[in-house]
């Protein structure tokens, strides 16, 4: 899946495609959006972040990203954070009844390419060993595994590992 347009409005919205007649908008995530965010947040996770962690978040100037549908729907959402030449994707989640219909990559797209265009040169992240959805998305986008952190996400039963994936990058080519 590609970007039809990757031109911005002038509210900062790239204009994107993931199927033929579906339009999606990606922009930056705002406080506004918080609740829709916290929402799927909590449809996908046993453990989820709560709306202080994404105020600081924004408060940190972290890169994020969100997707709207056709009728204004929030569908999906990603937070990257910068450091040096590496780039660490925070969260990257997508509304359950919006999932396999190609927002999550689009928003993985979305962060890879504002990644090089920033020149990053590796991407990483954690997900759970039992996310296998997240786990084939990555795997599809050449995200391989480099190692595990014991204990690191909490659990119903205690805690589960994280597996950590990177990715190297090309820097995107400097336009004239």
């Amino acid at each position: 899946m590609g970007r039809s347009e990757e031109g911005a409005d002038p509210a900062g919205h790239s204009r994107v495609s993931a199927q033929p007649n579906t339009l999606k908008v990606i922009g930056r995530m705002q406080r506004i959006d918080l609740p829709e965010v916290l929402t799927i947040e909590q449809a996908s996770y046993p453990f989820p972040w709560s709306e202080g962690v994404f105020l600081d978040c924004l408060r940190m100037g972290y890169s994020n990203w969100i997707v709207r549908g056709r009728s204004g729907e929030l569908l999906g959402y990603t937070l990257l954070a910068f450091a040096a030449d590496e780039g660490h994707i925070l969260n990257l989640s997508v509304s359950p009844h919006s999932r396999r219909q190609g927002v999550g990559q689009m928003l993985l797209d979305q962060a890879i390419a504002v990644a090089s265009r920033a020149g990053i040169r590796q991407m990483i992240l954690e997900v759970r060993p039992s996310n296998a959805a997240g786990l084939g998305l990555y795997a599809r986008n050449d995200f391989q595994e480099i190692g595990r952190r014991k204990g690191y996400y909490p659990a119903a039963d205690g805690r589960e590992d994280a597996i950590v994936l990177a990715r190297s990058l090309r820097p995107a080519p400097e336009r004239p």
